[in-house]
């Protein structure tokens, strides 16, 4: 919604107002079409060099780190995630003022909000750095940013879920009840994939076996898939937020 008039000669502010819902869900879907239009592209154009390994073996999917390292798909993944981390941080600050306001008088939980505040951080500094430095320029450094996104969303989404318990027990909303629900089965599903991929990654770098790193890039999807499935579980938490922009005029004298 955007407000604002002209009365009398004087300006009002330009007022716009989003709700913090549709904020949530534009930052979700932004990596997902992302990710979705680079292994679609990958797969069809660019599937030789998306799949091949240092095995040598058939592979039928490409991984992540194969679908974003090659152009176009590098360029699009790039601008989805450029553009998504500056609403995602907002989000980490809304959670960390909503958990400072809702555990005040709790020291423990406090102190778990400033860790969840940092762990959030942590994840999307780990997303920044695996996408704008590819596997293909320099791979230890991309590596240990998906090691830092993989290792704080774990941390992030555990905490979260602590912090969630609390507020379930002493709530009588039912949708604090169906968060809480659904971010303890993500997290749950989150931690299943993660260990499936890295199985399959490890077998096939072992054994080099065919259809190993397939099964490597389907969990791997399934566990980016997760964790934005985690993160759009803010829908049910601020569902009666806006982000209000306001933009002031300034008086001119001619």
């Amino acid at each position: 919604m955007i407000q604002g008039s002209n009365i009398l000669g004087y300006e009002r502010p330009l007022v716009i107002r989003i709700s913090f819902a549709t904020c949530i869900v534009v930052t979700v879907c932004l990596p997902l079409l992302g990710l979705i239009t680079c292994v679609s592209i990958s797969s069809l154009f660019h599937f030789e060099d998306a799949t091949g390994t240092h095995c040598q073996v058939p592979n039928y999917l490409p991984s992540i780190s194969a679908s974003i390292s090659i152009s176009p798909e590098c360029h699009i993944w790039r601008f989805c995630i450029g553009l998504h981390s500056a609403p995602r941080l907002l989000v980490a600050f809304t959670y960390f003022r909503f958990y400072k306001t809702r555990f005040a008088a709790r020291s423990s939980e406090s102190t778990l909000s400033c860790l969840n505040l940092a762990f959030s951080i942590f994840e999307n500094l780990g997303l920044l750095l695996l996408t704008y430095v590819s596997s293909n320029e320099t791979y230890f450094v991309h590596k240990e940013g998906f090691v830092l996104f993989i290792v704080s969303s774990l941390i992030y989404m555990l905490i979260t879920c602590r912090l969630w318990r609390t507020i379930k027990k002493y709530s009588l909303s039912p949708e604090d009840t169906k968060s809480h629900y659904w971010k303890v089965r993500f997290l749950l599903l989150n931690v299943c994939f993660c260990a499936f991929a890295g199985f399959f990654y490890w077998k096939h770098n072992m054994y080099c076996e065919p259809g190993s790193y397939t099964f490597f890039a389907l969990f791997e999807y399934l566990v980016v898939f997760s964790n934005m499935a985690f993160h759009l579980t803010a829908v049910w938490d601020f569902k009666s937020r806006e982000v209000v922009v306001i933009s002031s005029f300034e008086d001119k004298d001619f």
